[in-house]
Order: C-alpha cells, then sequence, then structure tokens
C-alpha cells in the first residue's frame, strides 16, 4: 500500500493533533516548540488539502469539528503507538535487566517486588524469563537468577540464600466446612504439586517428616504449577501444601489459613545467584542489591 501518497505533512497532523487536544493555538506551539504562526500555517495547509474547514475560531479557543476530533483521536493514538515503538528500539539490551525464575517464584515472591522497585525507579526496564527448567547463566540469557536447591553452584556465584517452611493451608470456608481441628488424622482432600523434581517436597515428603501417614494421604488432585495449586486451595477444593516465602499475604488476608502446629524447615532453600564474572549494568547492579535485602527480609 502507497501510504505516502495519502499521507499529509506529518508535521502539519502533530500540529492538528496538538491543537484539537489543547483547543488552543499558541499551547499547542509552546507543547511542539514553533510558533503560533507556523502552526496556523499547518493547520490552513491542512484545510487547503481536506478542502474544508478543521476549526472553528473563537476570540481565546479554536473548537475542532466533528471530523476533526475524529481525525486527531486517530492521529493521538497512532502517534502514541510510534512512539513507545521508538523508545523500544532505543532501549538497547544492556538497559533491560533480565531474571530467570520458577513460575511459582516469579508470580507469587519476584514480580510484586519488581514492581515496588520499579515505582521508585520508574527509569528500569525489566524482563522475567519464567520457567521451571533449568536457567543457564553462561549462556549470558539472564543477569541473575532464582534457584531452589543446594548451592554452590558452578555456573555463578550466589548472593542471596534464606530458607522456608513447609506448612499445610487451606480456604477458611473449606476448613468450616470439615473438621480439621484433628489433622491429619481427620477426613480432607490434599492438593499436589505434580513436578518431577525430587527437591520440593511432596505431601510424602511432608507426611513422613511430620510422624506418620494417614490412610487418605493420596491427593486427590494433582496440578503443574504451585500457584494453581494454591489457587485451587484458595477456592476451596481442599488443602495444599504452603511454602512460607511464596504464599505472599495470604495468610494476613484471610485467603488461605494454616492447619496444625506442625511446620517443616527443608535442608534446600531459595537463593539468588548472578554470573561469576558480571558483565552487567549499574542498573543490574541495583535490582540485584535491593533483591537480594529483600530475600534476605531487609
Amino acid at each position: 500500500m502507497h501510504f505516502r501518497r495519502k499521507l499529509s505533512s506529518l508535521t502539519a497532523l502533530v500540529a492538528l493533533e496538538a491543537v484539537a487536544r489543547h483547543r488552543s493555538i499558541s499551547a499547542a506551539a509552546r507543547e511542539i516548540g514553533v510558533t503560533q504562526a507556523a502552526v496556523s500555517r499547518h493547520i490552513a495547509a491542512l484545510e487547503a488539502d481536506f478542502g474544508r474547514s478543521l476549526f472553528t475560531r473563537a476570540h481565546r479557543a479554536v473548537q475542532p469539528t466533528a471530523e476533526c476530533l475524529l481525525l486527531g483521536q486517530a492521529l493521538a493514538e497512532n502517534f502514541y503507538g510510534i512512539a513507545e515503538a521508538i523508545d523500544a528500539m532505543r532501549t538497547t539490551s544492556k538497559d533491560v535487566v533480565t531474571i530467570g525464575a520458577s513460575v511459582a517464584f516469579s508470580q507469587l515472591w519476584l514480580v510484586p517486588r519488581l514492581l515496588r522497585f520499579r515505582a521508585a525507579h520508574p527509569a528500569t526496564a525489566f524482563r522475567v524469563i519464567s520457567r521451571d527448567d533449568w536457567i543457564d547463566l553462561g549462556s549470558g540469557e539472564v543477569d541473575m537468577v532464582f534457584r531452589y536447591g543446594k548451592g554452590p553452584f558452578q555456573d555463578g556465584e550466589i548472593v542471596a540464600r534464606t530458607g522456608d517452611t513447609v506448612f499445610p493451608v487451606c480456604a477458611p470456608d473449606y476448613a468450616a466446612r470439615h473438621d480439621l481441628s484433628d489433622f491429619p488424622n481427620c477426613r480432607f482432600d490434599l492438593i499436589e504439586q505434580d513436578v518431577p523434581d525430587r527437591s520440593w517436597y511432596r505431601w510424602s515428603d511432608w507426611f513422613a517428616q511430620s510422624g506418620g501417614r494417614p490412610p487418605n494421604a493420596a491427593p486427590s488432585l494433582r496440578l503443574t504449577y504451585l500457584t494453581e495449586t494454591l489457587a485451587a486451595a484458595t477456592a476451596g477444593a481442599g488443602i495444599a501444601m504452603g511454602w512460607q516465602m511464596l504464599l505472599g499475604d495470604a495468610l494476613e488476608t484471610g485467603a488461605l489459613v494454616k492447619l496444625g502446629t506442625i511446620e517443616i524447615k527443608p535442608d534446600l532453600g531459595h537463593h539468588l545467584v548472578a554470573p561469576i564474572r558480571p558483565k552487567s549494568s549499574l542498573q543490574a547492579q541495583l535490582v540485584k542489591s535491593f533483591l537480594a535485602q529483600e530475600m534476605m527480609g531487609g
């Protein structure tokens, strides 16, 4: 499509959009950095091109016609899209802080903190890679990665580490519908995250360490991700295994309640790992320091 043949002067269209938005030639001139006379010439040229008036002139203001309003709205939307695309082109890969983490860790712990950091540092650009397989620091794909397990790690150095606590959780209405005062020696429904990683606790591990396996310990609902598991528990489908660090504010808000007093502290932990010889930007260093403090409870 030869769109150039159909377009008027882009400079004139920028002036038109500004005048239509401000309802003022002088305000539009100040915004785009030209004289009022220049803006008036652009509008006159467009009116000659279109063969119709675009504004109704008053003493101190101009009012766009109905057709001009429609054109101004279309220009504003498209100019915004162009500005966003140009801004993205100006942002190089060195300006983007890339962080890897599991799906659950990203959604439940990492992203809320990155949003808080960005509120204080709005110029920071993030890219979060969320997946449950191994993210290799040596590939240069990420500036840092969160891992659950036991260090050290050959491809990076541990910047921060924290343990976690595991305990059963369910929705308040599920607890109200079942007599769970003697859990696990009662009737219940278990929800389990069905993952191949044996470092991640299952219900069989929890019962083995908590002192016995009840006869109805087989999970009735298996889901792939922890986020889905906690969502099912919040919806009242049964009891899930809660990881303190990944529950967010679910306990404080009452979306989930803790069952019993038994807690397990796994030997493994959550780690923030960075390349041994990082070639990261100052922004990446700031983000890494912030996340390390958050992980350590600072």
